[in-house]
């Protein structure tokens, strides 16, 4: 969608709401100095459509929270598809920046795409808020001043997954994942957090991305016997992955885990055969918190559907930017609000208070929930306040 088209809906979309401080400006329109202009780059086409649509959602949904005055700031959003290609990351960026003068980008989900975005922000004078990418190294080894993270490193949501599977009572455990980035960096992280609490990963299972041809793994899966078997998969995979599983007979057998995306956004898919799967990740539907419960409210009245974990990390990907710019005198004065980003809580969230780490990562909870009855189901906390080990980072 070109930018008069965006201009034209997110127009329709906000004139009910009448948010004192919004405005759309179009092509050609001289703005004012009070205009902070945020770009949206993130999937709007694709297999990530519905997630980069989710996001934006969730972020401009953040903002009826706040009464900004229009006299001190005015608000300018520019939409841009960047088609989870990281071929094009670098001019989608550019652009934004250098015709558009955007002050914030807000994105993306796929961590190629992240990469590159990062490389052509990091010695700007804008700012990249990251609402899903969890490539490790984008808080790590190239972690910046002026890029942030709402959304989990890789290595978060399932390093917890050991401990739990552990205390289950389990010790001898096989890992079945994609050959990929994410793939290769939870296969890690699982295994760092198993065998730091007693257990033992005896086999790990590596197909080619995006191949679903499960089969012969399963089978030496089922000729191996482990105490149980953790995963990481999400989509039309995840749910091919958990029906194999089902129907060659090994889920009342060996119990099974994964990361929260292996059951995130696929129950309905997945029906019955989801009963009673442990999973651990940052979010849950269910969190009893007030900002949990009006958030969800919100937003199913506002879009005619649930949010989901998606939703909610570009919820809190406008919580921080609002509340920084709602305490800041100076509201178009980026390097203050950079630094005023840096090491900020964000207390109203729907996952329950985090705050950024000296990485600009978050610092969160990870939650364990069960499917029961079709839902993910709070079980507890996995892990409280987990902090990605950054020690890479040097800034």
């Amino acid at each position: 969608m070109d930018k008069r088209k965006f201009i034209k809906q997110i127009s329709s979309y906000f004139a009910a709401a009448s948010f004192p401080g919004f405005l759309v400006s179009c092509a050609g329109e001289k703005t004012n100095n009070n205009i902070f202009k945020i770009g949206f780059m993130l999937p709007y086409s694709g297999t990530y459509a519905r997630l980069g649509f989710n996001i934006e959602n969730g972020f401009m949904l953040s903002l009826e929270s706040f009464n900004f005055d229009p006299k001190i700031i005015k608000f300018e959003f520019i939409r841009l598809d960047d088609e989870s290609n990281p071929s094009k990351a670098a001019e989608n960026v550019n652009k934004l920046i250098n015709k558009d003068k955007v002050d914030v980008i807000i994105g993306t989900v796929h961590s190629g795409v992240a990469m590159g975005m990062i490389k052509a922000i990091k010695n700007s004078n804008s700012a990249l808020i990251i609402p899903n990418a969890g490539a490790n190294a984008a808080t790590r080894s190239m972690c910046a001043n002026n890029v942030f993270r709402t959304s989990f490193s890789n290595w978060q949501p399932i390093y917890p997954l050991g401990k739990v599977i552990v205390d289950d009572g389990h010790k001898n455990v096989v890992f079945v994942t994609w050959k990929y980035a994410a793939g290769n960096e939870a296969r890690d992280s699982f295994s760092e957090g198993l065998i730091k609490s007693g257990g033992k990963l005896i086999k790990v299972f590596q197909l080619p991305f995006p191949s679903v041809e499960f089969q012969s793994i399963l089978t030496e899966i089922a000729s191996i016997q482990p105490d149980a078997v953790a995963c990481f998969f999400a989509g039309g995979g995840a749910v091919k992955f958990v029906k194999d599983y089902v129907s060659l007979g090994l889920k009342n057998k060996i119990p099974l885990y994964g990361n929260g995306f292996l059951t995130e956004g696929v129950l309905e898919a997945l029906g019955n055969d989801a009963e009673g799967i442990k999973t651990t990740l940052h979010y849950s539907d269910d969190l009893p918190n007030d900002a949990n419960l009006e958030f969800r409210d919100k937003y199913q009245k506002k879009f005619n559907q649930f949010p989901d974990v998606y939703s909610v990390q570009g919820y809190d990907a406008g919580l921080l930017l609002f509340n920084t710019l709602n305490n800041l005198q100076e509201k178009k004065n980026i390097n203050l609000l950079i630094s005023s980003m840096k090491n900020a809580k964000v207390l109203n969230s729907p996952r329950g208070p985090w705050m950024l780490s000296s990485s600009n990562n978050p610092v969160q909870n990870i939650y364990l929930r069960e499917v029961k009855n079709g839902k993910n189901q709070l079980i507890g906390k996995a892990w409280e306040n987990l902090e990605d080990p950054s020690s890479e980072c040097r800034i």
